[in-house]
Order: structure tokens, then C-alpha cells, then sequence
């Protein structure tokens, strides 16, 4: 098996290594758990990164996901990858530090106003921000379907293995995928 070098560069793990050590860290291996979070830090940081555009937003974004998978290692039930339950943990991470920094903006009343930067612009909005926006509204009224909705179309993953994720039927996933979708377009577009 692969091991870090201790210089924090780390070596690039398989997947089956990763799934290893989350067993080991859950099971209590405290040197397991630091050189799992080394190993997915980086992947952490890029879904991280596909919902916050600023780099420095999505490296707090990162840090909280590290501090929650640490956390939360005994909830992963070991049935899928580990990295599919560390992609959902960090997309959490990255939407609860996107809602505070809103928040904190509403509070502040002076927010500045940025023209979109295509290079940071999602595929089914105009902006990350529209789509942040209209996934809040969509879990108001619809929480089950954010999630599926999320990994599919902004992250790409394959319907079975959100199923798999969220112990769900693949059917399931579709319909809450295709009726979310339904829910968010015309915010996007501004008609709702």
C-alpha cells in the first residue's frame, strides 16, 4: 500500500486504499484518519471549489469538510466508496459556508456587486450564486431532492452511484433529479 512521505505532498491513493484507511480511521487508527484527510484533501478542495468560486471560500469550505469528515468518520457505513460519502460531506460543507457568508453579507448590508466571471459560471445557471440561490428555495419546500439534484448536475455523478449514496433506488434518483430540475429551471431563468 502506498504511504505518505510525511513532506504533506502525500502519494496518490486508488480507491480501494482510500475505502482501507476510512475503515482503519473509523475503527479508531488515528494515524489512518491523517493520512486519509491527506489523501482527499485535495478532491475535498475541487468540489469545494464547483460550488464556490472564490479560492479562498472554498479553501475555509475545505478546511470544514476535512473537520467534518474527521468528525463524522463513524457515520460512514462502508457501502459504497468512501470518496462518494466524502463528496457529499464536502458539498454540505461548501453550501454551509456559502449560507454563512450570505448571511454575513445581508448583515453587513454592503455587499459588492461582481459582474459573473465566465470562468466561474455554472452550466445550468448564470452564476454559481443563481444556482446556490435556487437550491436554497428548492430545500425549503423540496429537501429531499437538493442532494440528488446537486450530485447529478453540477457534479456529474451516475444515478446508481447516488443511489448507492443516499440508499436510494435508482428510479428514485431520476424522478427526484427530473422533477428538481423542473423546480429550479425557471428560477434560473428569473421567472420564479
Amino acid at each position: 500500500m502506498a504511504t505518505d512521505s510525511g513532506t504533506g505532498s502525500g502519494v496518490a491513493r486508488t480507491p480501494h486504499e482510500i475505502d482501507e484507511l476510512a475503515r482503519r480511521a473509523r475503527d479508531g487508527d488515528r494515524g489512518a484518519l491523517e493520512d486519509l484527510l491527506a489523501a482527499v484533501r485535495p478532491r475535498a478542495l475541487n468540489v469545494c471549489r464547483g460550488v464556490l468560486p472564490h479560492s479562498s471560500d472554498a479553501e475555509d469550505a475545505c478546511q470544514e469538510a476535512l473537520l467534518n469528515i474527521a468528525g463524522k468518520i463513524g457515520s460512514w457505513g462502508g457501502r459504497g466508496r468512501f470518496t462518494t460519502w466524502m463528496h457529499v460531506v464536502a458539498v454540505n460543507s461548501a453550501r454551509t459556508t456559502y449560507r454563512r457568508m450570505r448571511n454575513q453579507a445581508v448583515a453587513s448590508e454592503h455587499a459588492p456587486a461582481e459582474k459573473p466571471d465566465p470562468r466561474t459560471t455554472s452550466v445550468i445557471a448564470g452564476t454559481r450564486l443563481d444556482l446556490l440561490e435556487a437550491l436554497e428555495s428548492l430545500e425549503r419546500d423540496h429537501p429531499q431532492m437538493v442532494e440528488p439534484l446537486l450530485l447529478r448536475d453540477v457534479y456529474g455523478m451516475a444515478y446508481d452511484e447516488i443511489g448507492a449514496q443516499l440508499g436510494l433506488p435508482t428510479g428514485t434518483v431520476k424522478a427526484q433529479v427530473h422533477h428538481g430540475r423542473k423546480l429550479v429551471r425557471p428560477m434560473l431563468r428569473g421567472d420564479g
